[in-house]
């Protein structure tokens, strides 16, 4: 027997059993973007190599160790993507969709990071990214907030999350708080970890998203970054505040929180949660007015945010909010025969033309009529339509309600629809 290929470790199959879950959470994502005026963007997996080291930074984990790069047959360096912002700024520039224009796009799908998989974190993963573009000011960044509070709410988990948000201000007020940042931590070099000493002289800021415990009190002792910002981005921030109040999103403001990509300034923010221990945030994003310039472009202002599927899957699961419902107006037609096969298949062709939104299942298997009734149950159908020796020799159809327990009915096949609006629901 030949030897069996196993998935890449850290890139999941998702089986059908959980395929309807991850649907039904999907299903609540676009509808809520939808009553947002939001539209769908899509774009490919694979971009060149230079777009991410571009705008995500080169002194990043992300593009120092967890990216999938390789050479094609031309020689190009391409590269899974790692994140979607940079990806779909790209197409829209390509396309002229930034022109003098206002943008609300969201987008799914896979994407990739060598990382060293556990749960909650897989190097396969999936995100719904939404970005707003051409919209300055806080009044965008607050409908995004609200836009993640309807996901919540519909997903059955909004008193499981903290809103956590800091400001990160203008670029010229980043390089003036490195430098206050760098004197800070050289003093305390001795506390440093590798990773740490090493973006010291080249990504301080990003020391400040350590997740190295024992760096945790050197990090919230550090000079914040709040105390340096000119007025300017100080009313922003206190703007985004106060519409937070009044929108009665309860928050707490993180002086440490700068996101894990260079291309953010001004308002960021992380929702986290205590249910998933060390994997707490399940969305996160800001704003990123330069990056649209620094792939060039004309300058634009651009928000967003990004979660994982996987993420908020685990959540609802821990949780026990993930309930595979059945239809309740699903069809099993168990058939005697291939003659009373054909038959059913030809019968389930009318029932769908009439019904597009009810599941009819035929079995096609075969099998004895009690094996054929326990798939039946077992499919959670609502009702089993028979078709035995007697129905095909009558030209009629037999009708058993699996769930509510009322008598079998036999009716003419040719009316079938008709007799089925007493049953659906």
């Amino acid at each position: 027997m030949a030897e069996r290929i196993q998935a890449i470790r850290g890139m999941n199959d998702v089986l059908p059993e959980t395929t309807a879950l991850w649907r039904s959470i999907e299903h609540v994502f676009m509808s809520v973007l939808s009553s947002y005026g939001y539209q769908e963007i899509r774009f490919p997996l694979v971009e060149s190599t230079q777009l991410f080291k571009r705008t995500i930074g080169e002194v990043t984990d992300i593009v120092e160790k967890e990216m999938y790069t390789f050479n094609d047959l031309n020689g190009d360096s391409i590269t899974l993507r790692p994140e979607g912002t940079a990806g779909c700024v790209r197409a829209c520039l390509q396309h002229g969709l930034l022109h003098n224009q206002q943008q609300k796009l969201w987008y799914l799908g896979p994407m990739f990071r060598h990382e060293r998989p556990q749960k909650g974190r897989y190097r396969q993963f999936n995100q719904l990214g939404v970005e707003a573009f051409g919209m300055s000011g806080p009044m965008v960044e607050l409908e995004l907030i609200s836009i993640c509070r309807k996901f919540w709410e519909q997903l059955g988990f909004a008193n499981c999350v903290q809103l956590q948000v800091n400001t990160l201000g203008e670029l010229a007020e980043r390089q003036r708080y490195k430098k206050i940042l760098v004197e800070y931590l050289t003093d305390h070099e001795h506390q440093l970890d590798e990773d740490s000493k090493r973006r010291l002289t080249r990504n301080p800021l990003r020391i400040l998203d350590s997740k190295n415990p024992e760096m945790q009190q050197l990090v919230a002792n550090a000079p914040k970054l709040i105390d340096v910002l000119d007025e300017k981005s100080r009313e922003h921030f206190q703007t985004f505040c106060e519409g937070l109040d009044a929108l009665s999103v309860p928050y707490v403001v993180n002086p440490v929180l700068v996101r894990g990509l260079d291309y953010y300034g001004h308002t960021v923010f992380e929702w986290v949660t205590d249910k998933l221990g060390s994997q707490a945030t399940v969305c996160a994003g800001g704003r990123y007015d330069l990056l649209v310039d620094q792939l060039g472009g004309n300058p634009t202002p651009a928000v967003g945010f990004a979660l994982g599927i996987e993420r908020i899957y685990l959540l609802m699961e821990t949780l026990g909010l993930l309930k595979n419902e059945t239809n309740k107006n699903a069809l099993y037609i168990i058939a005697v025969n291939d003659e009373a096969v054909v038959r059913g298949l030809i019968i389930s062709e009318i029932i769908r033309s009439a019904y597009p939104q009810i599941e009819v299942s035929v079995n096609t298997a075969g099998g004895s009529f009690k094996s054929q009734f326990k798939k039946a149950d077992k499919s959670g159908a609502r009702l089993a339509l028979i078709l035995g020796e007697d129905e095909l020799a009558t030209q009629q159809i037999s009708i058993k309600d699996l769930r509510n327990g009322a008598e079998q009915i036999s009716v003419d096949q040719n009316t079938i629809n008709q007799v089925l609006k007493d049953y659906l629901e």
